[in-house]
């Protein structure tokens, strides 16, 4: 079994900063792809940005120059380094690890950025 737990959501002023993490425990491959979605109140989730275990790094465009991607691989712990928040960035966060076709979640972290 394979479980994910985020950590580091909270409440932030508009130009704040905020990390979050995301520790994965269980039968983790080697090579995977792990990620980050969001999905903000009467929305559908959303992709945002998502890091494979050799390092490729991509990001939806709203948050490019603004947020950073990163991971240990040692520790299955993925980082999600999140400046210049903007109220548009408010959601709950989930993590995600795909391994071939299995794709797994974490339960959400809630991100607030006030105006």
């Amino acid at each position: 079994q394979v479980q994910l737990v985020e950590s580091g959501g909270g409440l932030v002023q508009a130009g704040g900063s905020l990390r979050l993490s995301c520790a994965a425990s269980g039968s983790i491959f080697s090579t995977n792809v792990m990620g980050w979605y969001r999905q903000a109140p009467g929305k559908q989730r959303e992709w945002v940005t998502r890091i494979t275990s050799g390092g490729s790094t991509s990001y939806r465009d709203s948050v490019k120059g603004r947020f950073t991607i990163s991971r240990d691989n040692a520790k299955n712990t993925m980082y999600l380094q999140m400046n210049s928040l903007k109220p548009e960035d408010t959601a709950v966060y989930y993590c995600n690890l795909v391994m071939g076709v299995q794709s797994y979640w974490g339960q959400g972290t809630q991100v607030t950025v006030s105006s």
